[in-house]
């Protein structure tokens, strides 16, 4: 394909050629900014290259699930996720214009039943749930981020292309969601085709990882963990023929210096052979970021506790009953399905919540730092530099300041991107900086929100090391198994009504304590109620008239609770933003946050609510 991509001076891609086979499960892998999402678009025929081609095979169907996808406002989720399956809905069309005894008849109810077009409507309804989509009648301007990008990823998937792109297939979904979309991929008769940060994704799905490296392809065959391997070795080839051409130029360089009386031509042509292996080093050396926490302050007796904890929200009961003691040099990772709770916990440890019930005890001396979901809002006029240091040389690191060039240079900020706008960052690059200005806070209790979204590989890495190494305590909301089995040395699991598990170990310890006592690998198969170590089905019942009352009004409540979101989001797009609310910008988007959660409760306990009156 020979594709040449170029950002001003930023070679993207140069003279890069690939090719995709049938059957083909390609992981693409590479830093952020790479250019990962850029081949993609192009191979998508959503962007053209400088130069170069790229050859298709005759009416290849494509669906394409990109990182800044978009949702027609006017339809509905339905209407949006058939809209990617256009070809089947015309091919269905044309069967039904033809007369009854047509030749095309047979031709073309053969081509949709092996599209399994007949079933249509069936896979949407499945492939909703499965994935954790919002109600189909939902009207799209109600969706939150995560809910939008379910409905595309449905859209993507739901026409089963020959050809599937699918740029961070598992961002915002749950284990459970994640591991639906493996299970399809894997009966999959496609070619399929993806970036993912998800390690447990990667080595079940691919059977080759393409890696996109300064601009060129290098691929291998096999799973991810086949791909490190490989590297290593590769990386221990290029190692080895460095330190032959290192000890060449030495050797040549002291003949050089010694300086030769006679500039011969044998002497002429030794030293032109020392400045051709000189000029011919085209080797990228690879950093890697170097996140080092700041060092935690000491933390006290009492560090953290929850004493028969409880919250409700929206008329929906999130924790009930929860105790926990928090202790030192604890990694805590806390699952659950989207919108069970989760963040709403981090918020209660913090005192942004106050419980329904119960109490919780702080430490004196314990120091929370929280990286949100949303993570801190960046100025795009910003040079990378000014949005850390603030104005300063130096931040500060614990007890020590640390040059800001040298702790930017720690999150694989070169010297020329450290002077870049922070507009023309791309979405990994602006993820690692705002990594970079929370974590110089310090804090020796650390809350992570999601941190896992839009990091690349190397820095997720990284990032584990770091906590694994931190002094204080580490709390991470997560739904990256690789990450949590690395990090974690206990598991807080959001099981439904209200219910929060706690099990030692990493995630696959959980996984294995949780098919012991329900059987199943899903807490959430089925409904249970606690009643000391046993776990009782619920039977079906009733509203009772307090619920009655509860359903009539939550539409309207439902309304109220969209209308703040509107507000808030209106706020934050007003032309004059920064002049009027620049310092309330924190403020604002722990609003919007909150407000977006209590919508999404409203809908869930809203669809409870509707099933408990059509079943009972």
């Amino acid at each position: 394909m020979d594709l040449e991509v170029h950002y001003g001076e930023q070679v993207i891609l140069d003279s890069a050629s690939l090719s995709i086979h049938e059957r083909d499960r390609i992981g693409l892998v590479g830093r952020n900014g790479a250019g990962k999402s850029t081949f993609l678009k192009i191979i998508a025929g959503i962007q053209k290259p400088d130069s170069g081609e790229v050859a298709k095979k005759k009416d290849l169907q494509i669906g394409f699930l990109s990182q800044e996808f978009t949702l027609d406002d006017s339809k509905n989720v339905k209407e949006n996720i058939l809209y990617g399956a256009e070809n089947i809905l015309s091919l269905i069309a044309e069967y039904e214009g033809l007369p009854y005894d047509s030749p095309l008849r047979d031709k073309l109810e053969s081509e949709i039943a092996d599209i399994d077009g007949w079933n249509l409507e069936k896979r949407i309804l499945q492939m909703g749930k499965s994935l954790g989509a919002p109600d189909l009648e939902r009207d799209i301007v109600t969706l939150s981020g995560g809910e939008k990008r379910r409905v595309a990823l449905c859209r993507a998937l739901i026409s089963q292309p020959h050809l599937l792109i699918l740029d961070e297939p598992t961002n915002h979904l749950d284990t459970d969601s994640i591991e639906w979309v493996e299970n399809l991929l894997g009966s999959y008769n496609g070619t399929c085709i993806f970036v993912t940060h998800d390690r447990y994704f990667l080595d079940r799905i691919a059977n080759r990882i393409v890696e996109l490296s300064s601009g060129t392809f290098i691929s291998h065959n096999g799973n991810y963990t086949d791909y490190l391997y490989n590297k290593t070795q590769r990386q221990a080839i290029r190692e080895a023929e460095e330190k032959k051409r290192q000890n060449f130029l030495r050797r040549e360089f002291e003949w050089i210096v010694r300086g030769p009386k006679a500039r011969r031509t044998k002497a002429k042509s030794r030293v032109d052979q020392y400045y051709e292996v000189l000029e011919n080093n085209k080797q990228e050396v690879e950093l890697n970021v170097e996140m080092i926490l700041p060092p935690a302050e000491k933390l006290g007796d009492k560090i953290l506790e929850l004493k028969n904890v409880g919250i409700e929200l929206g008329g929906k009961q999130l924790i009930e009953g929860l105790s926990f003691k928090f202790e030192s040099k604890k990694r805590i990772g806390i699952i659950g399905k989207n919108g069970i709770g989760k963040t709403t916990l981090l918020k209660l440890m913090m005192g942004q919540l106050k419980p329904t019930t119960g109490r919780i005890e702080r430490g004196e001396k314990t120091e929370f730092n929280y990286v949100d979901q949303s993570r801190l809002i960046l100025n795009d006029e910003d040079t990378v530099f000014n949005a850390v240091s603030e104005g300063n040389e130096y931040v500060q690191f614990g007890k020590n300041q640390l040059n800001t060039w040298t702790y930017l240079r720690r999150f694989l900020f070169t010297d020329d991107r450290i002077n870049t706008l922070v507009g023309r960052l791309s979405g990994g690059e602006r993820s690692r900086l705002t990594l970079a200005r929370i974590l110089k806070s310090g804090g020796n209790f650390i809350l992570l929100d999601e941190p896992t979204n839009d990091l690349d590989l190397p820095t997720l890495r990284v990032l584990e090391e770091a906590l694994i190494s931190f002094g204080g305590v580490a709390v991470v909301v997560s739904h990256d198994r690789y990450f949590l089995n690395r990090v974690c040395n206990g598991i807080l699991a959001f099981e439904g009504n209200g219910q929060v598990y706690f099990s030692e170990g990493n995630y696959d310890y959980y996984l294995e304590k949780r098919k012991k006592i329900t059987g199943k690998n899903d807490w959430q198969a089925e409904s249970y109620k606690r009643k000391g170590d046993t776990r009782v089905k619920e039977k079906t019942r009733k509203l009772t008239w307090k619920e009655q009352k509860e359903l009539e009004n939550i539409e309207q409540d439902i309304n109220e609770a969209e209308k703040k979101v509107e507000e808030i989001e209106a706020i934050f797009v007003s032309p004059d933003f920064y002049q009027k609310y620049a310092s309330k910008t924190k403020e604002l988007n722990q609003g919007l946050e909150d407000a977006k959660e209590t919508v999404a409760i409203l809908y869930e306990r809203w669809e409870q609510l509707e099933e408990i009156k059509n079943t009972s």
